[in-house]
């Protein structure tokens, strides 16, 4: 457990920078920033908590082998040459996920195809020609992840499974709703922690309302999952995690209200279903009410909202919803406002310049966020009260991580042996594993179920059933709900919560 190892930690671009900030306030080592990635180095433990609490992160990588290829015959070669003993078994499924960046292999699903084919037939020169692991597109037992770059490849176990933006709070959702990974990016760029009030005018599912409390009370985003793909591994430490799952020893009270309204009715609806199921209901206000009707806001709040963009959300008049965006902030939403959008035609109608803008990726749409800082009076005495447009200091460490290694210097320290380098093929022990040489056969601790659609007369599975006392869901409606302390690995009646 105490032996240290790489790993990649995948978010959106633009996220990159708050993510090494969370590794880091982990306790993860040798961060450094790269393109929609995080690299950084731990033991199981740091594996285990990046994956519980990292809000930023996509899926949490541990490479197992470097080489270089440089055509599709050296890479079944190499992946053949690897012992998969090490992390697969004959009674295991796996899944092979592809992300290539190459002019040498062009095609994602060719490489999935090589890769598997020198898998399976690892295992049949070694078992024979009838014995393999099976191969299953969902919920594999081990999902195997292959980054070609060039002619650099490196295979990674993937530790999360599905994506860690599926926290499983979410019951419901309107059309297009953001990531919750890029809602939670959004609202820790704007150095919200729970200070003051949080609006959002136009919440639609409430992704940023659940975030924002999760964040204010610092609530672990993976307590809702059911599971992560390194509770297959061979090498899992099951009271490891467990202790760190029950560990709410960092939660904290929040002490102001997070508003949410939007002029849809089945929005408020849905939102309302997501913020009961999260179990934050206690820190949430939603009403239906347009943006054109907010004629009063909280003190001292901050704005943090997502309006439509034209795409696959609209208004009949989309130049008009943000010329009243614009009037909102200017008389109502005093203070500091974190809008994201896509055409700059529409931010123009905002009628205010931005103090900051950030290129971020909100899917396939190159999109910007953009922060507002609306005072009173002229400008120098907003300075001389002590006001700043942009918190110079902001994410200051993860600005200092160190970057990515160059092709150049990658090569090399593949070649001298480093994870599989080629000059090291011959050494029995030249690919480091954490994994023992035989599995530990361990049963599901949770039934998997394939998603499907609520009936209207079917109450949903609320995640807190299996994570949080049961006791504290019949206040989860209320204005007083009460979270209790974890148990181990789910509930039982807790006295204290009655």
């Amino acid at each position: 457990m105490n032996e240290n190892f790489e790993m990649v930690a995948k978010t959106f671009q633009g996220l990159e920078d708050v993510l090494a900030k969370e590794l880091t306030d982990l306790g993860a080592e040798n961060v450094a920033v790269g393109r929609r990635m995080v690299s950084f180095e731990g033991n199981l433990e740091t594996l285990y908590r990046a994956n519980l609490c990292c809000r930023t992160a996509l899926r949490i990588l541990k490479p197992i082998y470097k080489f270089i290829a440089t055509d599709a015959d050296k890479l079944y070669d190499m992946v053949k040459e690897y012992d998969w003993t090490k992390v697969l078994s004959l009674d295991k499924t796996f899944a092979i996920d592809a992300v290539v960046n190459s002019n040498e292999f062009k095609h994602s699903r060719f490489v999935t195809y090589r890769v598997k084919d020198a898998i399976v037939d690892f295992f049949k020169d070694k078992f024979g020609p009838d014995k393999r692991p099976g191969v299953q597109l969902q919920e594999a037992d081990v999902v195997i992840n292959v980054h070609i770059a060039g002619d650099r490849v490196t295979l990674s176990l993937d530790s999360s499974g599905e994506s860690l933006h599926k926290r499983g709070y979410r019951v419901a959702q309107t059309e297009a709703p953001i990531n919750e990974v890029l809602a939670a990016g959004i609202i820790l760029k704007s150095g919200w922690n729970g200070q003051c009030p949080l609006v959002d005018p136009m919440c639609g599912s409430g992704t940023f309302l659940v975030e924002a409390a999760l964040i204010a009370a610092n609530i672990n985003p993976g307590i809702y999952r059911k599971n992560f793909a390194f509770e297959q591994w061979p090498d899992f430490d099951e009271e490891l995690f467990d202790s760190l799952y029950n560990d709410e020893s960092e939660e904290r009270d929040f002490n102001y209200k997070i508003y949410g309204a939007d002029i849809s009715p089945k929005a408020v609806a849905i939102a309302t279903e997501n913020v009961k199921s999260a179990g934050v209901a206690k820190y949430v206000d939603i009403c239906v009410k347009p943006i054109s009707q907010w004629d009063e806001a909280p003190e001292n709040c901050m704005v943090i909202t997502n309006p439509p963009y034209g795409e696959r959300i609209g208004s009949n008049d989309m130049e008009g919803l943000y010329t009243t965006i614009g009037s909102k902030l200017k008389h109502v939403f005093k203070g500091s406002a974190w809008i994201i959008g896509y055409r700059e035609e529409y931010f123009h109608k905002i009628g205010l310049s931005p103090s900051s803008k950030t290129p971020i990726l909100n899917g396939s749409l190159e999109c910007e966020l953009r922060e507002y800082v609306v005072f009173d009076g002229d400008y120098a005495s907003f300075r001389k009260s002590g006001g700043k447009l942009k918190d110079s200091k902001k994410l200051e460490q993860a600005k200092d991580m160190p970057r990515r290694l160059s092709d150049k210097e990658w090569k090399a320290q593949a070649r001298k042996g480093g994870m599989g380098g080629k000059d090291s093929r011959s050494k029995k022990d030249r690919r480091p594993s954490d994994a023992d040489d035989k599995f530990a056969h361990k049963s599901r601790r949770f039934e998997k179920s394939a998603p499907r659609k609520m009936r209207d007369d079917e109450e949903y599975e609320n995640p807190l059933k299996k994570r949080r006392n049961e006791h504290a869901l019949k206040s989860i409606s209320g204005r007083k709900p009460a979270l209790p302390k974890m148990v181990k690995r789910g509930w039982k009646r807790n006295n204290d919560n009655e």
